[in-house]
Parts: C-alpha cells; sequence; structure tokens
C-alpha cells in the first residue's frame, strides 16, 4: 500500500472511530430513557415486580455490553503502542503493594456496578497486568467509590463513611496481594492466558502501524474478546435482574434484623445472591439499622452485594476457571466478615 492510500485509510478509520464514538456516547446517555420506551410501548408498569425487573435488564445488558466494547477497542488500540511485556514489566517491577494501590484507588473513581467493572477487569488482563492487580482494581470498583463516600457520608455520618471507604480500600489491596502469592494464574480459562502473553512475534515494530492498521486491531479485540463473553454477560444480568425486581426488603429486614454473633456470616451469605449497586442496597442498609441491625452486620451485607454479587461470578465465570472464582470469592468475603466485626466492635 502506497503513502496516498495509507493516508486515505486512516482517515476513513478515524472518520469511523468518530463516528462510532458519538453513537456510543449518544446510546450510553440514553439507557435509562429507552428502557422507559421500551417498557411504555409494551404497556407494561414499572411498579410491578415484573416491570422493575425487566427495566433493569432492559438498562443493564446494553450498559455492560457497550462498556466491554469500549473498553476493549481501546486496549486493542493500545496494544499497537505498548506490547503486553512492557506493560506487566511497568506494573511488577513496582514495589510489592504498590500495583494494587494504584488499581484499587482506580477502582475508588471509576462509578462502576460489580458486572460494570468486569470489562475493565478483562481489559487489564488484556493489557498484561497481574492478576492480583487486576483483582484490586475489580473489588475496589463497586465497593468504593465517590459516589458511595458521599451517600453513606449523608446517611451515617463521616465516622462510618470514612470505615467505610477505607477498610474496603484495604480489603481490596489485601486480597489483590493474597491472590497475587497464590500464583493462580493457570485458573485463568486459557483464551484469556493467550490475551495475557500477547503475540510479540506479530507486534515487534509497532512504530510501522498505522491508523487503520490500530483500528483493525481494536475490531478484532472487540469481535474476539466481547464474541466469547456476550452470553454470560446476559445470562449473568438476567439472574441480577430476577433478584433486583423479586426479592422483598422484608424479607432480608427478617433475617438480619437481630444482633446476634452470627449475623455478620449470615449478611455476607445473604448478600452475595443479590445485585445492586450502593444506591440501591442503601436505602434497604437503613431500613436494618432502622429495624435494630448492628451497624458491622449491615456494611458487611453492603458490601458483598456490591463486590460479590452472583451475576458477577456468572460472566466471570467466562474469565476464570472455577478454582479462581472459589478462591476470589472466599478471600473477599472473609475480609467483608472481618470488617463487620471490627465495625460491630468499634461502633
Amino acid at each position: 500500500m502506497n503513502q496516498s492510500e495509507q493516508t486515505t485509510s486512516s482517515f476513513k478509520a478515524a472518520a469511523m472511530t468518530v463516528a462510532a464514538a458519538v453513537a456510543w456516547i449518544a446510546l450510553y446517555g440514553n439507557l435509562e430513557p429507552l428502557a422507559d420506551l421500551m417498557l411504555a410501548i409494551a404497556g407494561i408498569s414499572r411498579a410491578t415486580h415484573f416491570g422493575e425487573a425487566l427495566h433493569f435488564f432492559i438498562y443493564e445488558v446494553p450498559k455492560v455490553l457497550l462498556l466491554l466494547t469500549a473498553v476493549v477497542f481501546v486496549m486493542g488500540v493500545v496494544h499497537t503502542f505498548v506490547s503486553p511485556e512492557r506493560t506487566r514489566a511497568l506494573l511488577s517491577g513496582r514495589r510489592i503493594g504498590t500495583g494494587n494501590a494504584l488499581a484499587a484507588l482506580l477502582g475508588m473513581v471509576t462509578p462502576f456496578c460489580s458486572c460494570s467493572a468486569v470489562p475493565l477487569f478483562i481489559g487489564f488482563l488484556q493489557a498484561g497486568v497481574p492478576l492480583g492487580v487486576t483483582f484490586s482494581f475489580l473489588i475496589a470498583a463497586p465497593m468504593v467509590d465517590g459516589v458511595a463516600l458521599f451517600l453513606l457520608l449523608g446517611t451515617f455520618g463521616w465516622q462510618i463513611a470514612l470505615a467505610y471507604v477505607l477498610l474496603g480500600f484495604l480489603i481490596a489491596v489485601v486480597s489483590g496481594l493474597v491472590i497475587e502469592r497464590l500464583r493462580m494464574e493457570g485458573d485463568l480459562e486459557e483464551w484469556v492466558q493467550k490475551l495475557q502473553k500477547g503475540d510479540a512475534s506479530a507486534h515487534d515494530d509497532r512504530s510501522v502501524f498505522t491508523f487503520s492498521d490500530r483500528f483493525r486491531e481494536g475490531l478484532a479485540s472487540v469481535r474476539s474478546i466481547v464474541g466469547k463473553v456476550w452470553l454470560f454477560i446476559v445470562l449473568g444480568v438476567g439472574l441480577g435482574s430476577g433478584i433486583h425486581g423479586y426479592v422483598p426488603e422484608e424479607f432480608m429486614v427478617s433475617i438480619m434484623g437481630k444482633d446476634a454473633w452470627w449475623s455478620v456470616p449470615a449478611a455476607v451469605a445473604l448478600g452475595v445472591p443479590m445485585y445492586t449497586n450502593i444506591v440501591g442496597v442503601l436505602p434497604v442498609a437503613e431500613a436494618l439499622i432502622g429495624k435494630g441491625a448492628a451497624i458491622g452486620t449491615v456494611m458487611a451485607f453492603m458490601m458483598s452485594v456490591i463486590a460479590l454479587s452472583a451475576p458477577e461470578m456468572i460472566i466471570l465465570r467466562k474469565v476464570l476457571k472455577p478454582r479462581l472464582i472459589a478462591v476470589f470469592a472466599g478471600i473477599v468475603a472473609s475480609g467483608i466478615v472481618v470488617v463487620g466485626f471490627v465495625f460491630n466492635l468499634i461502633l
């Protein structure tokens, strides 16, 4: 291809990228009204259990898929500038815990629910970021963010808000460090292991890539990764929508409304099958506290709902083997139980 053809091809790729970005922003920003419109057309009221569950599903599936597509495309383009080997060397060369802390801090400034954080988790793995560091991000992103801080501040006061954020950050960092020390890279699915290793022979000289080459690399990544995980996303969000629409608050109050020694682990066990974000779970937390539940019990419940949802596990199953999922859930759940007991002791 001569210089003129390369220029024309790059211009077309740039125009397509801009058009796709505009369409992505427009669609992502109107998912809620679109979900409302689809329910209105179908004649289904959101005030019903089925209507709320269906609205949640219609809104959440495209949201997660759009996030995944954008992240994977960007990471595919980034790969044409920086090799996975260089990324791994950059993060692996830091002092122990520094990469985990940075990833957790990044998670804290990205307001994603557990399922929405999975696309960035995959993007981290795609970039060759160490496994433990990616988990620190995955845990912190839904559990500790600016929205959580301000909502907790307004609801429970600065002491509880600050304690929640600091302990959530600590869980993310320590859990990532433990997973890193266990050396469980072999428990990533084979296609993810290939992504991490990259194809060095195909990208030795990245300086010769044109914009159209980089555009094609991004599209290839989208086809490869989104094509593998989209069904798991639909299944995971489907489960989450059912829980979101049908599990009544009264049931949670009846189970957790007592201050007993077993309330913290029970709260974590109850929270894992749930699926919502800090905004959705906060009213339940207020109701539980109003019914006499201990602060630590409620905090443990909130953390488990946000960081260990069953839909998230379903989506992660396409990326992680069952043993790694079990280790991840066990480590995080143990940390949350400890935090719950600490809250009950000091507050």
